[in-house]
Parts: C-alpha cells; structure tokens; sequence
C-alpha cells in the first residue's frame, strides 16, 4: 500500500490524497480545488501553483473511488472535473454532504461558465477563449455517481476495504475517514481527519474521535494557536454591531462561507434578537448559495447538537427572525450598496475573492463608517488575507480603493479546531498510530503542530510535499 500527497500539502486548499493498494484499487480521499488567490502562487515549499485546478498527479480514468470528508468546495471542487476526465466510479459521501454538494457544486459550475463567458466577451483579437474548469452538465452527471452512508456505518468500497464515517463537527455532515484494509492477511487502520471542528459549538455535534489507528492524515489550519473563547466571542461581537451600527450609523459586512459559518453567525443573531440584546436594524444574508445551505441544514436535524434542539422548542426557526432578509436577487444586492441605512451585511465568498462580497467591498470599504468582520481562515493574496495581514490598499474589481472602513478579525467563528482541540480529538492515537502526516496547514504553522503532537506522545510526524508518495 502507497500514499501520494496530490493536494492540501503545505497549503491550506486543494485537499486530494492517493492510496494505493498492492492489488492496484486506487482510493482518492478528497477532490478538492485549489484556491489560494492568483492563480500563479507558490506552495509552501515553493512550488508554482499555477494550473493546479487544470492538471492531476494521477490518471482520473485509475481511480477506482472517491471518498469525501465533506461539501466545503476546498475539498470537493474538483469533483465534477474529475468526472469529465474519466473518472466513472462512486462518490461516497455522508447524506448530508451529497445534499450540499448538489447545490454547491451547481453554483461553482455557474460561477466559471460565467467568468469564462465574460473572459471571452472582452478578450483581445488574438487572446484564445476561456473554458470553464466544469460544466453544470459535468456536475449533474457526478451527482449520479454519489452514494451516502449514515455516520457509524462501515460499508465497503472494495471486498477487503470498509469504511466509517464519524462526526467531524466541521460543517453539516463533516466527517472522518477511517479505512480498514485487510491485506495478506494483516488488518491495517488508516484515518484521514477531514477538517477538524470545534467542541461546544453552535448547531452542530462535537468532533468524535477516530478509532484508534495505524497511519493518520490530519489537518493543520490552526495547529499553531487557540482560539478565543465562546462567551468573550458573543459578547465581543455585540460590542462590534453595536459600535458599527449604533456608534458609527454604519454597515457592519460579515464575508462568510455559504456553508456552516453563514448559519452559525444567522443563529447566534437569532439568539441575540430573541434575548432583545440586537439593536433595531436588518440583517441581511446576501447570497443565493446561503439561502440553499440554509434550507439543506433545516432538512437536516440529525446533524443538530442538544443546545438548538432545546432552543427550537422556543424557537422553531433557528435560521429566521424579525429584520432577517435573504436575498438571492443581484439587484437585492445591488440595492444593498446604495443604502446609507445602519445594517448587517452576510455575504460570500468568507476570503472575499468571489461573488457578491467583491461588491460590497468595492462600495463600502472607503466608507469610515462601516466595519468588515473577518470570520474565518483567509489565504494569502486573497483580499480577505490582504486585509487580515494590514493592508492600507486594496485593488477591487479594477478600482485600487483605501482602506478607511474598520478591519475587526474573530477567528472565535471558525469551524477548525485550535491545537488544544484537535490533540483532545487525537489523544487515542498515541499509542497506536505509527505515523501522521500533515495536511491543509501553511508551512510555518504545520512545523509548530508537529511539535506540539510530538512533545504529547506522537512519535513520527511528516509534512509532505506535492506530489510526495510513500510505500507503506
């Protein structure tokens, strides 16, 4: 059995992990797209990002299945391309992440039909047309080869190969990946982390962990930090609304993941207005993508933790309040813009190098009035990253605009567990798990993750490069 790294090492997008069994059944853990900002980035051991999307490290026509954590396009954006190049066989997935995935997928195959379509309108005479990296066609037919399972079920995907997925806590239907694989007699255990969430949470159950393991893929978002804890986060974010939309009469614009974090940011405002702790102004979720998750999470509750199953008993809509609009119109959107009203603003993409958000960014961010509340992981070169990192600047749908706006970051909302979390999780490894190797983390914070797992225990850990592959 092998193992090749072909995505999401050392970079935090693109998660795509080859195994190799010594009969030739090849199992691809993730298929996800890269989106690191400028298309001609560099990894994190230098290597030229450009083209990653249009290219594989393998053969899509050898890969016998694939096997998803779940819906977040870092993770399935590839997907249906994978399909278009010959890829014919299942999808396997948790049912909640086929249901994202269908709308999800559906709004990526838009998104590049239309800026392919825009390219080609304004090309030069001699600049060749643009193709989109997949078609909603493309999508629909990888629809047709997904096949969902339960949490806590094993099912196979080969005669000496079972699965089981187990609550992840990430986002609706996150999971991990345990493999059994029975070869010459020997049962090896092999794990893939997924993305690992955050206990006590908002929504969603906590991250379970794994059954113990012999080799470990794991993440590495926030290996080298913990995060702010729950109850400064509700009140530091009512101190921001209250600054931005009281104090100042301005906007506060929240850039959010259509999925998970836009929901958890709706329910904790739906929180705050039934304990009359939300100043009187219109909340806004401005995303058609937003307002289909949202509607896949209501027809989810399984996934649900205690906390909102008890609240619903209040409230039967966690998702919905007086003053809440969801807007799926672009001239909703656009109407947006020109109001000088005081409002909260939820929007994609949560990096702001995409949709709607772009918009809102190029009309209010000059505006000394207005706040931007960055609420998840942005990478570099990213307009989200940019202004993470301090940018005074920033060139905006062809306009360079100043950065006058209030920049307000809470990495308390994000979906990934800090390192205290994610070794709570991993603790039941120690003994068993020969190796980890680490995945979707920048360089500098995976070399302070595989400290901190070895000063607990963990006794061999790599960070592979792209394209690295090991015979096990």
């Amino acid at each position: 059995m092998k193992i090749k790294f072909c995505g999401a090492a050392r970079e935090v997008t693109g998660s795509a992990h080859l195994i190799t069994l010594n009969d030739g059944f090849k199992i691809l853990l993730d298929c996800g797209l890269y989106q690191g900002g400028d298309d001609d980035g560099q990894a994190g051991d230098g290597k030229s990002m450009a083209g990653f999307n249009e290219k594989w490290l393998f053969d899509p026509k050898e890969i016998d299945c694939l096997v998803l954590s779940h819906a977040h396009i870092d993770h399935t954006g590839r997907v249906p391309k994978l399909v278009a190049d010959g890829f014919g066989g299942k999808i396997f997935s948790t049912h909640a992440t086929r249901d994202l995935c269908a709308i999800m997928l559906l709004d990526s195959a838009k998104i590049q039909e239309n800026d392919a379509a825009y390219h080609n309108k304004k090309k030069g005479f001699n600049e060749p047309e643009r193709q989109p990296l997949y078609t909603m066609e493309n999508v629909s037919q990888a629809m047709r080869q997904f096949a969902s399972y339960n949490y806590e079920q094993w099912f196979h995907i080969h005669p000496d190969v079972r699965v089981m997925y187990r609550d992840a806590g990430h986002i609706l239907g996150s999971a991990t990946v345990t493999l059994e694989i029975k070869e010459n007699g020997k049962i090896t255990r092999f794990g893939f982390t997924g993305d690992i969430g955050r206990p006590d949470r908002p929504i969603l159950g906590d991250p379970l962990p794994m059954p113990e393991l012999d080799y470990l893929i794991c993440e590495s978002t926030y290996g080298d930090r913990d995060h702010e804890t729950a109850p400064n986060e509700v009140e530091h974010f009512v101190a921001i609304v209250n600054h931005t939309c009281v104090e100042k009469k301005g906007k506060l614009i929240i850039p959010a993941f259509s999925v998970g974090r836009t929901q958890e940011i709706v329910y904790m405002l739906d929180k705050l207005q039934h304990a009359g702790r939300l100043p009187k102004v219109s909340v806004y979720v401005d995303s058609p993508l937003a307002v289909n998750a949202t509607q896949v999470f209501e027809n989810h509750p399984e996934c649900f933790d205690e906390e909102v199953h008890r609240y619903m008993i209040e409230d039967e809509n966690p998702f919905g309040f007086n003053d809440l609009y969801y807007i799926r119109s672009s001239e909703g959107s656009i109407k947006l813009n020109s109001t000088n009203k005081p409002c909260i603003i939820i929007s994609a993409s949560g990096m702001m190098n995409a949709g709607r958000i772009r918009h809102h960014l190029l009309h209010n961010i000059e505006n000394h009035r207005n706040t931007f509340l960055i609420v998840g992981y942005c990478a570099p070169n990213t307009p989200g990253g940019l202004l993470r990192d301090g940018a005074k600047s920033l060139y905006v749908l062809g306009h360079n605009k100043q950065v006058l706006a209030d920049i307000e970051v809470m990495d308390s909302f994000s979906a990934h567990g800090d390192r205290k979390e994610m070794l709570d999780m991993l603790s039941n490894q120690t003994k068993s798990c020969k190796k980890v190797w680490l995945v979707h983390g920048t360089i500098d914070r995976q070399e302070k993750w595989r400290d901190y797992l070895m000063e607990h225990g963990f006794k061999d850990v790599g960070i592979p490069q792209l394209g690295e592959e090991e015979q096990l």
